[in-house]
């Protein structure tokens, strides 16, 4: 009978075992990583929500910033813009340059800060013209500049009221020497105590009729005498305009639709732009305020926001002639017209006149 050969099993390679081995001190690490009480979950990826930029006011809330209020207050900008007010900032423009934001001061700060070297740019204008007045009790019978001289008149030195009332009585070829100038009294309250016949303040400033401090009064308007300087000015940090000009576009169509709200209605926008809660503000002074500054948001004929460089000049001849800094950086460097030019073209509703056809 033949003999069975007996067959033999194959060993395990090495290579094998290897494999084997790998796989089960993996095995028990994963199970001690979840095993460990502060192990993380896996989480699934979120997206980031875009930054906020912020639009600071140089000053407070108020009807001066009515445009800003009601943009934010109703939606009307597409970015994510955080409006607060920054009131009491001796370096404003460095603020805005430095936080990458936009900001909103008067044309007199922006342009000696860009002549100090500051990298901001102005893209439009909240006020088209100064929002300076000289103002005369009703009784004194002083109604013109001509009649200040020999005068005594309050102001703040180094002010935009100060700067435009010396240009104002230098071009029209009145001596300015003749004129007793008498700083830190620019109160209505210095007017009514007879401390001075006249004082320099913001057309904004002045009492109500509702007030105690109410008085008739005479007014006199640099822009009735040929002074014509941007007022209140927006512009941002070279950096947010080179980087990011889409939201400049964004925010100027915003602006636009705020200052068209505040003016269309005053019944609807009052309320808005008042506010609620302890820091609401006065219904009837804010109204009042809207109706004084009115023209300078909207000089007859001109569009919303939409400054020239003929205002610019004139305010960089009247800084030189007050000696207050040297042109250092030229305009066409440090004001913009084309975000303006854009805006209007794509968006021409907003140059409609309906919504100022009248004050309602």
């Amino acid at each position: 009978m033949p003999r069975t050969q007996s067959r033999r099993r194959p060993r395990p390679s090495g290579k094998r075992y290897l494999a084997i081995g790998l796989a089960a001190v993996a095995l028990v690490g994963i199970v001690l990583l979840l095993l460990r009480p502060d192990a993380a979950p896996v989480r699934a990826p979120t997206a980031s929500r875009p930054v906020a930029i912020k639009l600071l006011l140089d000053g407070r809330d108020g009807a001066r910033f009515a445009g800003e209020l009601a943009a934010a207050r109703q939606g009307y900008f597409s970015s994510r813009i955080e409006v607060s007010a920054q009131p009491e900032d001796p370096d404003f423009v460095q603020t805005i340059a430095r936080q990458h934001a936009i900001g909103v001061t008067s044309g007199q700060n922006f342009l000696l800060a860009s002549w100090r070297g500051v990298p901001v740019t102005a893209f439009a204008a909240s006020f088209l013209d100064t929002s300076v007045a000289i103002f005369t009790l009703e009784s004194s019978a002083l109604r013109r500049p001509a009649d200040l001289v020999g005068k005594r008149v309050g102001y703040r030195r180094a002010s935009e009221g100060d700067v435009v009332f010396d240009a104002m009585m230098a071009q029209l070829g009145l001596p300015r020497s003749q004129i007793t100038k008498v700083p830190d009294r620019d109160s209505f309250q210095a007017l009514r105590a007879g401390q001075v016949d006249a004082i320099i303040a913001a057309i904004d400033e002045q009492p109500d009729p509702s007030s105690p401090t109410f008085a008739k009064l005479n007014v006199m308007k640099p822009q009735d005498y040929g002074i014509h300087v941007p007022g209140q000015v927006y512009f941002a940090s070279n950096d947010l305009i080179h980087d990011q000009p889409s939201v400049i576009a964004d925010v100027l169509q915003g602006l636009i639709r705020g200052w068209q709200f505040a003016y269309a209605d005053y019944a609807r926008s009052v309320p808005v732009l008042a506010g609620a809660g302890p820091a609401r503000l006065n219904s009837e002074r804010l109204k009042f305020e809207l109706q004084q500054q009115r023209p300078l948001v909207l000089p007859t004929g001109g569009r919303i926001g939409d400054y020239d460089e003929s205002r610019w000049r004139t305010l960089r001849d009247i800084l030189l002639f007050a000696k207050l800094g040297e042109e250092d950086v030229p305009l066409a460097q440090t004001v913009n017209y084309q975000f303006l030019r854009d805006v209007y073209r794509r968006s021409p509703d907003l140059a409609a006149p309906g919504a100022w056809s009248e004050e309602k």
